[in-house]
């Protein structure tokens, strides 16, 4: 394999200039550049990365902490992270929280002690002490989908508010009156919100929300599967269920289907977070969809910011309505059969 030295001898310079042209320092001139990029180019050098590390003090390594791999929400955020870094010239570490806290800090513990040039996280709770420690000593941080209030850092994130409005809009006109929600763990940021939009928007309507028709979940898919059995053991079940995520539609439309209902006609399904196969499911599944691809890019632009000493807003996307057919747009009336 060969080293800085034989990149010199190639080039006909000095090890000293192909070190300055490796770390783009402006005294090299243009054809001592061009002739040491050629001889980097045909020997196939690659540059020692932990090396030139302790010379420059970046790494050029981001770390990415999410909450769960498994959710195909935060596999597509990955990937967009990935790729927009990539595009910097950065790679990434990921580290899986598996919504889990203690997890979450080991990984951001191991990822600050690999000397990360800056770090993205979606928390998995509303606090902590690991995170704000490493925000107050200066570790350039962005908080993306989620984020930790008290902690000052810039937060890239879908605002889906208004797509819940249209959500209740939408299963209002199609005659659904008994609307219930599975909501996410409350100590996460988008776990409260979404119930609170929810609620604030049947308001609108004069809906209540009452305490039976709000299933605690936790993200996960078995957690959405005991909710709708709670809700379909009521004495009045929910006409409408809503998901505050789509592995927590799955487990509600496995219990739904357990019970024999027809999803779109005995009762209505939404998700919020669209995924790929809510298309293929039968019905297709009606959800609001977050512009993941453009979160993930916009995170890495962000905290690219932040390690080149800028200061970046705060970025809030929109939320949009999927309609499909779970709630019953493709079926007849659900209050003909009441």
């Amino acid at each position: 394999m060969a080293g800085i030295k034989d990149v010199a001898a190639e080039a006909g310079v000095s090890v000293a200039t192909v070190s300055r042209v490796l770390n783009g320092h402006p005294s090299v001139s243009a054809a001592a550049r061009a002739r040491v990029l050629a001889a980097v180019e045909a020997l196939g050098y690659r540059p020692n990365a932990v090396a030139r590390s302790l010379r420059t003090d970046q790494t050029r390594t981001l770390g990415l902490v999410i909450s769960d791999v498994m959710n195909p929400y935060f596999t597509e955020l990955a990937r967009s992270v990935e790729e927009a870094a990539r595009a910097l010239g950065y790679s990434v570490i990921i580290g899986n929280a598996d919504e889990r806290p203690e997890l979450q800090d080991h990984h951001v513990r191991t990822l600050l002690d690999r000397r990360i040039d800056g770090l993205l996280v979606s928390p998995t709770d509303g606090g902590s002490p690991l995170m704000l420690e490493a925000a107050r000593g200066g570790t350039p941080m962005v908080f993306v989908d989620r984020w930790i209030p008290g902690i000052d850092v810039p937060v890239v994130r879908a605002d889906g508010r208004a797509a819940i409005g249209d959500l209740v809009a939408h299963l209002h006109r199609l005659g659904r009156r008994r609307l219930a929600i599975i909501a996410g763990p409350a100590a996460t940021t988008t776990g409260s919100e979404r119930v609170e939009a929810f609620r604030a928007a049947l308001a609108a309507y004069g809906i209540g929300l009452p305490g039976h028709y709000v299933g605690q979940g936790d993200f996960q898919a078995d957690s959405g599967r005991r909710a709708a059995e709670r809700f379909l053991a009521l004495p009045e079940p929910p006409d409408a269920v809503f998901a505050a995520d789509n592995l927590m539609t799955l487990g509600a439309m496995d219990a739904l289907r357990a019970r024999g209902l027809r999803i779109g006609q005995d009762i209505a399904l939404a998700a919020f977070d669209d995924i790929p196969w809510f298309v293929h499911t039968d019905p297709p599944v009606t959800a609001i969809a977050q512009p993941t691809g453009e979160l993930g890019r916009a995170a890495v632009h962000a905290l690219a910011d932040l390690i080149e000493g800028r200061r970046p807003e705060s970025v809030t996307l929109a939320a949009q309505l999927v309609v499909r057919s779970s709630c019953g747009e493709d079926a007849p009336d659900p209050r003909s059969n009441r």
